[in-house]
């Protein structure tokens, strides 16, 4: 360790060693690298995890977030995605409260602070790993490695894959993951250091530690994978195995106290030890199995496309394509997406694709790696290989799709814990190629070289997540195959109203990936806007018979027949929604238009009236109940019916209008002018407004102020035949009335 230290001298500079200013200069560095997406949006799936969740509002109780998943959902339905981080919702709820809303400042001044803390940890961490623990006379002391330490540190801290995690808000589940992940690892390290004293103090530090893997896998799954990392450090560098000599003894079927090495205090203290570790994995893990419903989440082809390959070969072989596209993403992070699914990476099925070659790299330099951390002479070296690969490794696994399906293809966040394990190493690689070049300043000007390309790229990438905009943007050229990147894209031009450019991008989304149900789905309705009905019942129709449950396709599928004079197909459609989708608001509210179409009133009432039981805000409903109850005659009852409603939606103007006609018609003026004059105030560019209010003062007898509000009406609308019309009359009447006076 001391050689290696000795070797990193001139690279790491000294005045920089002191632990105060190390942490110092790793928090700044972090705070530096990600600092431009303290004020950004919420983008990408922070909609649905944060702005669309429940379970951040102070309605919904406490308890119930430890029964519903990580987007809200209740644990027990078939469509929750099982991603049970209880206490990252958590920390999203009090930011919510704290900020009075959805502020995304706040959400992400936290996330730079987490990232920050979990660089300045891994100073501590990378001591123990590169350094590891010096046997004395009175115990057991950490053997600092300052120079190592600080280099990985700040390596991690300025690595571009994180930015997904740091800039992206439901990144957090990933950095509160890794901040225990690292506090359990050191907890255990610190049973060792006690390990002198009298007393059960260390057997308490290894229980500490197995409850903070605990709180790490309810912040984010792969947190409990710190167990395993916890023995693995306990057996090479507490119990001071030689994994190839441990090896040679199972291969000659030695007897279990001859395969560790013996008997003795110190085996029997590590097997007692490694015993609680696998207990308390296997009790955490049960009790999250038995709390997630023991069912595995459902996921779709386009989601994963390799785990649904019927050969085992073709899955072995991508799924070992995707290790090594980590890998690269590690070592050169330049090409960055915020999805990789949807045809992004094309499944390998020939041996003559050429990216076979990437897996066979990727299987050269583990097995390189491999055999240094197995057959090296140097103990040292062989224990921090060791461990630099199980950081690496470890908490990967539950992402590499051996144990599970996944529900993604590459995803940059998974690789946060991991890239400490890929820091190690290359700290190593970079003491020994200062040993065997003996090129120090060189070898200084590459780090110094590294370190400030991965911040500025840091600093470019967080500004591409600043906004959907720019990251959807930003990934078009890193997987143009991608057919929810194009359908994203389409999505946000959509919502800014831009509707030629957003068919352009869903078209080719659905060029992409043909059975892509959600961008049908939205060029249907664009279409169906435009009054290109024929293409969109098309659209929607194909949709429908690719994913049968589609509730959303079936309702606007039903609005295009309606609009095509299809009645009887669509009050089909609405109902196969409903019927798939119990509680959809907006398509009983489609259903009651259609209704009302064809004069079934009762029939249309009732509709609108489900859906205003199922969504009390739903503003159009109740609008459409007291139209027509108004022009059916049934004044009492449109009158209660929009007073209920006020009661609801107090500040609705339209309800207000609507209420406000009512009540002229029942000649009860002084209510109706105040809630007309209350609608214009809210929306005084509204001409029925000021036309419907001077049909009131003409009807009352003001007819200066009805002469008033006509005017300002047509003003506003000078096409409006029915206030030309009223208006007329109103000069005529005041003509007359003059001429009487005269």
């Amino acid at each position: 360790m001391a050689e290696q230290e000795a070797h990193l001298d001139g690279i790491v500079p000294s005045s920089l060693l002191p632990p105060f200013r190390a942490r110092l200069a790793v928090a700044l560095v972090s705070l530096a690298c990600f600092a431009r997406s303290y004020d950004g949006d919420f983008v990408f799936d922070d909609s649905e995890a944060i702005v669309n969740n429940k379970d951040l509002r102070a309605e919904t109780p406490l308890g119930d977030l430890w029964h519903h998943d990580f987007w809200g959902s209740r644990l027990s339905s078939n469509t929750s995605h099982k991603s049970y981080r209880p206490l990252t919702v958590v920390t999203f709820r009090i930011n919510y409260y704290l900020s009075g809303g959805f502020h995304p400042l706040g959400f992400h001044v936290v996330n730079i602070l987490l990232h920050s803390a979990v660089s300045v940890v891994l100073l501590d961490v990378f001591s123990v790993l590169l350094g590891g623990l010096q046997f004395t006379s009175r115990g057991r002391r950490l053997n600092l490695a300052p120079r190592a330490s600080l280099l990985a540190a700040l390596l991690f801290a300025t690595h571009p894959v994180h930015t997904e995690c740091v800039a992206g808000v439901v990144g957090r589940a990933d950095l509160l993951g890794a901040l225990f992940f690292l506090l359990s690892f050191l907890s255990y390290c610190r049973a060792f250091r006690e390990s002198g004293r009298e007393g059960p103090r260390p057997i308490l530090w290894v229980m500490l530690s197995i409850l903070l893997g605990a709180v790490a896998m309810l912040c984010k799954e792969q947190g409990v994978t710190v167990l395993g990392l916890n023995a693995v450090f306990d057996m090479l560098v507490v119990g001071k195995l030689n994994v190839l000599d441990v090896l040679q003894r199972v291969l000659r079927k030695h007897r279990s106290s001859e395969v560790l090495g013996g008997g003795g205090p110190r085996r029997a203290g590590l097997l007692c030890r490694v015993a609680l570790l696998a207990t308390g994995a296997a009790g955490v893990l049960y009790a999250r199995w038995k709390i997630m419903g023991t069912g595995p989440p459902a996921f779709t082809e386009v989601d994963n496309p390799a785990s649904f390959a019927d050969s085992l070969l073709v899955r072995a072989v991508n799924y070992n394509y995707y290790y090594s596209l980590n890998a690269w993403l590690l070592l050169c992070p330049w090409w960055l997406c915020f999805d990789w699914s949807m045809g992004c990476l094309p499944l390998i099925t020939s041996p003559r694709d050429l990216r076979v070659l990437a897996l066979v790299a990727l299987w050269l330099c583990l097995a390189g790696l491999l055999g240094q951390a197995l057959c090296s002479q140097d103990g040292h070296k062989r224990r921090v290989l060791t461990l630099g690969l199980g950081l690496l490794v470890i908490p990967f696994l539950p992402a590499s799709n051996l144990f599970f399906r996944v529900g993604f293809v590459v995803a940059e966040r998974v690789l946060y814990l991991p890239s400490a394990g890929y820091c190690v190493l290359l700290t190593m690689g970079l003491g020994a190629l200062g040993r065997h070049t003996g090129k120090k300043k060189v070898i200084a000007a590459l780090v110094q070289g590294v370190l400030l390309l991965n911040t500025l790229r840091c600093v470019a990438r967080s500004g591409e997540w600043r906004s959907e905009e720019r990251l959807f943007r930003s990934a078009l050229s890193v997987c143009p195959l991608n057919a929810k990147v194009h359908y994203n894209v389409g999505k946000n031009l959509a919502d800014r109203g831009n509707q030629t450019a957003a068919i352009r991008y869903y078209r080719e989304a659905v060029r992409l990936n043909p059975k892509y149900v959600h961008a049908m789905n939205n060029l249907g309705n664009i279409l169906k806007e435009k009054n290109e009905l024929q293409e969109a019942e098309e659209l929607l129709s194909l949709a429908v018979q690719i994913q049968p449950d589609f509730a959303a396709a079936w309702m606007n599928l039903g609005i295009v027949q309606n609009s095509l004079k299809r009645f009887e197909a669509a009050e089909q459609s609405y109902r196969t929604a409903i019927r798939h989708r119990r509680k959809y608001p907006d398509c009983y509210y489609n259903l009651g238009r259609l209704y009302a179409d064809l004069n079934r009133h009762v029939d249309a009432l009732n509709a609108w009236r489900n859906a205003t039981v199922l969504k009390p805000g739903h503003s159009l409903a109740w609008n459409n109940m007291i139209i027509l109850l108004d022009n059916t005659g049934n004044l009492a009852q449109a009158e209660a019916v929009g007073r209920e409603a006020l009661e609801l939606i107090p500040n609705d103007h339209s309800l207000m209008f609507s209420l406000a006609n009512v009540l002229g018609k029942s000649q009860k003026y002084k209510e109706s002018e105040a809630l007309f004059l209350k609608a214009i105030k809210a929306h005084p560019n509204a001409a029925s407004y000021h036309g419907n209010l001077a049909v009131l003062y003409h009807r009352w007898g003001h007819l200066h102020l009805a002469k008033k509000h006509y005017e300002i009406s047509l003003q506003l609308d000078p096409t409006a035949a029915g206030t030309k019309e009223n208006y007329g009359l109103l000069r005529r009447k005041l003509e007359q009335t003059q001429k009487k006076g005269g």
